[in-house]
């Protein structure tokens, strides 16, 4: 059985409150679950202590026995130290400016720097 540790939604439309629950990867997302083992509100601060509350023994039974954490509670758990922090992919260099605006952007450094030159000679 492939266990995952996850988040289940609750809370009202537009005010999301979730579990982190430990389930069977196949139930459903708020579906059956095997344990409760926390609680997160986003719509807290950052600093509150509500917003992130963790049964950190019951997290590490549960990584212990094998059952995979979601890429949102990865992120989390890397917080508390209870998993390693993500490697992320490096970036795609899709938003780098083109050739001509790369070349204009190294004419004008260069004028800049013969500019800097000259009043540094004067």
């Amino acid at each position: 059985m492939a266990l995952k540790i996850r988040l289940a939604r609750g809370g009202a439309k537009k005010r999301p409150f979730y579990r982190i629950v430990v389930a069977d990867a196949r139930c459903p997302r708020d579906g059956r679950f095997i344990e409760k083992i926390g609680t997160y509100n986003p719509l807290l601060p950052a600093d509150h202590a509500e917003r992130f509350v963790l049964n950190t023994e019951a997290a590490k039974k549960w990584l212990a026995v094998g059952a995979q954490p979601t890429d949102r509670l990865v992120r989390m758990f890397s917080n508390l130290g209870l998993v390693a922090a993500p490697v992320r992919p490096e970036q795609t260099k899709k938003c780098a400016p083109k050739a001509k605006a790369q070349e204009r952007a190294k004419q004008a450094a260069e004028r800049a720097a013969a500019a800097a030159e000259e009043s540094a000679a004067e």
